[in-house]
């Protein structure tokens, strides 16, 4: 039997989600956790990879088992054998066809920014910081830029394994609630660091250093080189994926 299953996660305290020799990641607590209610090894694949620091809210993923539970069962009975800071929301049996990462045919990511004097408190390493005055109208225009089927070569970290840099984004929006800063970017798939490279660069156009044209020209560029620095992890949140809907999965929708 092949599960689907929907997975939230803080990220600050994991090395990312890939194992790794001795070091926590969020797929070997997955796993272990799975593994304990199949009462059998369970090796899970996901929608998006994420890095160190970087969280999830709707990350999903997919595992085969031959044992038979319901599906609640292994919703509540591996979160008893997961820790705090990660948690199955929800499984689905899905057919032989579907993978977490291959069927995905959007991604969803939210970088969650706090814009006032002080840094946070309550929710540090849950958001960034930035304590000037930044203009989100312009931030968003620039990020108008970037829609469509393009070359993001001028946001791509070194070190990214994708074979090309060709992505369409179908979404960016920039938004504020009051103190916080949303940047959601939807796309079919992402570079290594791409959205935090991405926001690097609407945070320079919205602290008034580039124009709002500038996203254009690095995308003209093709080099990463003149591009700004790259976010800090802890402002980025996988939100979920969106598979074809013969699967009915749960999708996640941007409030």
């Amino acid at each position: 039997m092949r599960l689907a299953l929907g997975v939230e996660y803080a990220g600050e305290a994991f090395f990312g989600w890939q194992t790794q020799e001795r070091v926590r990641t969020v797929q070997q607590c997955v796993e272990t956790g799975l593994s304990r209610v199949a009462n059998h090894p369970v090796t899970v694949h996901c929608a998006g990879r994420t890095d160190r620091g970087v969280h999830a809210l709707g990350q999903v993923i997919h595992a085969e088992t031959h044992a038979i539970r319901k599906l609640h069962a292994w919703v509540l009975g591996t979160n008893t054998f997961l820790p705090p800071d990660v948690k199955i929301l929800w499984a689905k049996e899905v057919d032989d066809n579907f993978h977490a990462r291959f069927s995905a045919l959007q991604r969803h990511y939210r970088y969650i920014l706090l814009n006032r004097l002080s840094p946070p408190a309550v929710f540090a390493k849950k958001m960034a910081w930035e304590h000037r005055a930044l203009d989100v109208e312009k931030m968003h225009e620039a990020g108008q830029y970037l829609l469509g089927k393009q070359d993001f070569s001028a946001f791509r970290a070194a070190g990214c394994q994708a074979k090309h840099p060709i992505r369409t984004v179908s979404q960016l929006h920039v938004s504020r609630q009051e103190e916080q800063i949303h940047i959601d970017i939807s796309a079919d798939g992402f570079l290594y660091h791409m959205v935090r490279n991405i926001t690097g660069v609407l945070l320079e156009i919205g602290r008034g250093s580039r124009p709002v044209t500038w996203t254009k020209t690095l995308l003209e560029s093709k080099n990463r080189r003149i591009a700004a620095i790259t976010a800090p992890a802890e402002g980025l949140y996988f939100c979920g994926a969106d598979y074809p809907p013969e699967y009915q999965l749960p999708r996640w929708t941007k409030e």
